[in-house]
């Protein structure tokens, strides 16, 4: 979906994690394995490798027969965010287009694998206050991202039980590992949307099979509007999900900037761009940012870069990131 320089907790894996020893460069979502687009089944010279030691056109050996799987039914050519951000996090459920995007962002901004950390720590931090301090029992998650550690569902459930949570994202592969992976307490409910997030009405009218809009809902939007153009008007899609729910719900956000470190993220941006295909990666000002929050009262601290936002430990000092919580009157 449009869902970083950032894509979608705080177990994540670290840049350089090893792939699997049996077939290095094959991705198993789902629990199926197929080789990656670009591979030379045949070739013997030794494969180009990113700079976390891993590679980044394929293997260099031909498969067995048996080993050959059919390809997936979804596009692996053009980068896509869920998998860049689970490439940024150490994950293996990426393809070589991914790997390249992400290379791209790294060159010109080597603080993203901070920023991918941060994000998943603000998630753990909004939603830790969301079901604890603020009550709240129902979370609607657009631009889930890749499951990990530390997701909403399980940070809320551990609060608050009975939670229920939905996931909303539209990249097959995260489909694959949600419907695996997302597993709810016996007391709450966990669901997952598989649509666009653009499509508002779609989204609410699938997330009402689960949650109960008469309640409070907090709904968690984490580095997801950056991929939104703003042809696509990404202020109006957020003023259509915050009037579906009733007063005393929450919106979370957080998104990367261009006020932050700009000349790196403006030239990391537009190469990133060049790799997404039909996505678009737009970091916006604080300003812009202030009016996804239009009518909504922001818990302290208020919009901040994202560190600052009720931190737990140290900072891990600046990144080009906001991140903020607000709550509806």
């Amino acid at each position: 979906m449009p869902a970083p320089i950032l894509i979608a907790g705080p177990a994540f894996g670290k840049p350089g994690r090893k792939p699997s020893a049996a077939r290095p460069d094959a991705a198993r979502p789902g629990g199926v394995s197929f080789y990656r687009q670009g591979d030379t089944r045949g070739g013997t010279a030794a494969p180009e490798r990113d700079r976390r030691g891993l590679r980044l056109s394929t293997l260099s050996e031909p498969p067995s027969e048996q080993d050959v799987t059919p390809p997936p039914s979804f596009d692996i050519a053009t980068a896509h965010p869920a998998r860049v951000y689970d490439y940024l996090l150490g994950g293996k459920d990426n393809f070589t287009a991914d790997r390249i995007a992400a290379e791209e962002i790294i060159e010109t901004s080597p603080v993203v694998f901070e920023c991918v950390r941060a994000n998943r720590a603000f998630l753990s931090r909004a939603v830790g206050y969301l079901a604890g301090e603020a009550g709240i029992g129902q979370f609607l998650d657009i631009g889930t991202g890749l499951p990990t550690a530390e997701n909403t569902h399980q940070v809320a459930q551990r609060v608050r039980p009975g939670s229920r949570v939905v996931y909303v994202d539209n990249d097959p592969i995260v489909l694959a590992h949600a419907r695996a992976l997302l597993t709810s307490t016996p007391q709450g409910a966990c669901a997952y949307i598989d649509a666009d997030a653009r499509d508002t009405a779609a989204v609410l009218d699938r997330a009402a099979q689960t949650l109960d809009f008469g309640a409070p809902v907090a709904v968690m939007v984490l580095c997801t509007m950056q991929y939104v153009a703003d042809a696509d008007r990404p202020h109006d899609i957020i003023a259509r999900l915050m009037a579906a729910v009733p007063s005393g719900s929450y919106l979370a956000m957080s998104d990367t900037t261009r006020d932050i470190d700009t000349t790196s993220m403006v030239a990391g941006a537009a190469r990133y761009n060049a790799r997404l295909g039909p996505t678009t990666f737009t970091p916006r000002t604080r300003a812009e940012y202030e009016r996804f929050f239009a009518g909504l009262d922001l818990v302290e601290p208020g919009l901040v870069p994202m560190p600052q936002w009720r931190p737990e430990s140290d900072s891990p000092g600046v990144i080009p990131m906001y991140a903020a919580v607000a709550r509806k009157p």
